[in-house]
């Protein structure tokens, strides 16, 4: 009986534990039940979506970049397509041996390697790097043949920029570069609909036009959804939006006027600025040295960046921007309007020019100590009396030059479409106590009013705000705001907008000492400083030489550029203005440590004119004087601007933008 009962109670244990156990499979199935209903019915929609997205990649498709043209429609920046082979960082325990290995299907060269390194560096944390760019056909399929063997490595299609005309107007144009992270940061303050019309893109406008008109040229993004593999390889494409390409834009600027400048130059230094005085339009921004934009646009190698950076001649300064000097003689003609605004002197006023000018125990000199006798306004121009304007500065004082001359734009930004003008300065009182901490130099001493007369002391304006203030000047007070774009078109609808000419306020000059100005102006041209390099032009024009120190002397030196290191010899100047009745043309031109103006300054301008007035083009014996520097007066026989190529362009481009 007890075994009985011993296995009644085993048998009831058992089915306990039976009925538990299906009661915890029961459980567990209307878990799994429950849990299936919730994600294939409640949560259909939401994993539906994640899955269509894992199978579907939305690809952005970055814009073509507009174009840039000159006034006649040359092309100074275009686009190309070519292969990229791009390396993923982060997928590669060891770059060097991969590169090493890469090498061996495709030619990598120490620039590329170079290249790669500093953009490393740059771009922390960017999602793929070129290590070649422009790949040949024959390289594609070669790499694509052993694909398998480098993982973290693609090919892949880009947009390259390009400036077909290469070092020419480098510094107008600027270049585009691969976005870097202080760039990144500050898209973070972007509108979203401006950040996300940026997906894709890894390049953006980094100087000169193409900074400025980042948003006309950059054009709206595509995308199209694309059908991946497990590998995320696209197998096949759904849809698509194509992009926008980027508006195109128009300058004011004449390339061949441009590019003449510049080899006019030749390997010194310096800037030119020529504009239209009716309407504030450029029509030439030179700055040497250049440089290649090119060099920029697929990542610039260490070696290349430390020469451009580290030169002494500094060719990534745009000179005509943000290079200020010492406007020298150059100065005197503003210097006459106020005084005849002022009524500090008069057209007529006799002046006796003894050579020197003394003020308490300092002598103030003349060029080689010589006097001019008894001058009025219009010879102290012609023949450039230093003792006369040291007189009128004195006269007048430093808080009265710089109120009436900064009307004119002196020591301020003109507002010109490029990014980073500097202000230069046209000093006072109240500047000086501003710039200077210490009490003892915040002072203004009144001998230091004297050189300002000049052109000389603190003055120190850019060829942009020469020229613009000379425009003002000889138009009777007229003034624009400085633009080098004339319009912008969508290349879709082929709308144009133009840009608009900011007319500032007028200078009320009175017309009668507009008049005795030019005349003195053209004075300069006929029977003074700049007659030999005017002689024989069937124009009217008007100038003023001008030649400044780079460095002090002492009062009791004399000037000797032969004894002087090239870098510190005087800077040649000139102001010009052409047909000197009405004109159409001003401009300001500096080559650093090249002496007086008449030497190497005034034949451009004289070149510079020939082109625009005439459709005159340089002889090659005329071209290699005004390179060398040596004046090339009488002018020889012109060549027509039209037959002259462009630099790396052919006839067929010469002939389409002739003026």
């Amino acid at each position: 009986m007890a075994e009985i009962r011993n296995l009644e109670r085993d048998l009831h244990h058992f089915r306990g534990r039976l009925i538990a156990a299906a009661a915890f499979v029961l459980l567990c199935f209307a878990l799994l039940a429950a849990r299936l209903v919730w994600l294939q019915v409640f949560r259909h929609d939401e994993f539906a979506l994640q899955a269509e997205a894992n199978r579907i990649a939305v690809v952005p498709i970055v814009p073509n970049r507009g174009l840039i043209v000159d006034r006649h429609g040359v092309v100074l920046a275009s686009n190309y397509s070519a292969y990229t082979l791009e390396v993923t960082p982060r997928r590669s325990a060891d770059l060097e041996a991969l590169i090493d290995e890469l090498s061996q299907v495709v030619e990598i060269t120490p620039r590329d390697r170079r290249r790669f390194k500093r953009l490393r560096e740059e771009l922390k944390g960017a999602e793929s790097l070129p290590i070649r760019t422009k790949l040949t056909d024959a390289e594609v399929a070669r790499f694509t043949a052993q694909r398998f063997r480098f993982p973290g490595v693609d090919i892949k299609a880009r947009l390259f920029r390009h400036y077909p005309l290469g070092e020419t107007g480098s510094h107008l144009l600027g270049y585009i570069g691969r976005i870097n992270q202080a760039e990144k940061t500050a898209m973070e303050d972007w509108a979203d609909e401006r950040v996300a019309n940026y997906r894709g893109t890894e390049y953006i406008g980094k100087l000169g036009l193409e900074q400025r008109y980042e948003a006309d040229l950059h054009g709206t993004t595509g995308f199209e959804e694309v059908e991946t593999s497990a590998a995320g390889r696209a197998v096949r494409r759904l849809n698509s939006h194509p992009p926008t390409p980027g508006h195109k834009i128009t300058l004011s600027v004449d390339i061949r006027l441009q590019a003449l400048v510049e080899d006019m130059f030749g390997t010194r230094r310096g800037a030119l600025v020529a504009l239209d005085p009716r309407t504030g339009e450029v029509l030439a921004f030179v700055s040497k040295p250049t440089f290649d934009p090119n060099l920029f646009v697929d990542g610039i190698d260490v070696d290349s960046w430390r020469e451009l950076n580290e030169s002494i001649d500094k060719p990534l300064l745009n000179r005509a921007l943000r290079g200020t000097y010492p406007p020298g003689s150059t100065f005197k003609p503003f210097m006459a309007m106020a005084a005849l605004t002022s009524g500090k002197r008069s057209a007529s006023q006799i002046v006796q020019d003894g050579g020197t000018f003394q003020f308490g125990n300092h002598v103030f000199r003349s060029h080689g100590d010589k006097g001019l006798g008894p001058v009025d306004m219009y010879r102290s121009i012609v023949q450039s009396s230093n003792v006369y304007y040291y007189s009128l500065a004195n006269e007048m004082g430093v808080d009265l030059m710089h109120e009436l001359l900064s009307p004119y734009g002196f020591g301020q930004r003109t507002g010109i479409d490029l990014e980073n003008e500097v202000t230069g300065v046209l000093p006072s009182t109240a500047w000086k106590r501003r710039y200077y901490k210490r009490p003892e130099q915040q002072r203004w001493y009144a001998g230091e009013t004297i050189s300002l007369g000049i052109g000389q002391g603190y003055n120190n304006f850019t060829m942009l705000q020469l020229a613009n203030a000379t425009a003002t000047l000889v138009s009777g007070g007229q003034r624009f705001q400085p633009r080098l774009v004339r319009e912008v078109e969508d290349p879709v609808t082929r709308e144009r907008r133009t840009v608009p000419r900011e007319a500032l306020e007028p200078l009320p000059l009175r017309p009668e000492h507009v008049e005795a100005v030019r005349k003195a102006l053209y004075g300069v041209t006929v029977e003074g400083t700049s007659t030999r390099v005017f002689a024989g032009a069937p124009y009217t024009s008007g100038g003023k030489t001008g030649t400044a120190q780079a460095v002090g002397i002492r009062q009791n030196e004399k000037y000797n550029a032969a004894k002087l290191e090239e870098h510190k010899r005087d800077h040649s100047l000139y102001i010009a203005a052409a047909p000197i009745e009405a004109p159409s043309v001003v401009l300001a031109v500096v080559v650093e440590n090249a002496g007086f103006g008449a030497e190497a300054a005034a034949p451009m301008a004289r070149r510079v004119f020939d082109y625009l007035l005439l459709g005159q083009y340089p002889s090659e014996q005329d071209l290699a004087a005004t390179r060398e520097g040596r004046s090339a007066a009488p002018i020889g026989t012109p060549r027509r601007a039209a037959d002259v190529p462009l630099p790396g362009a052919g006839p067929a481009s010469a002939a389409a933008s002739a003026p």
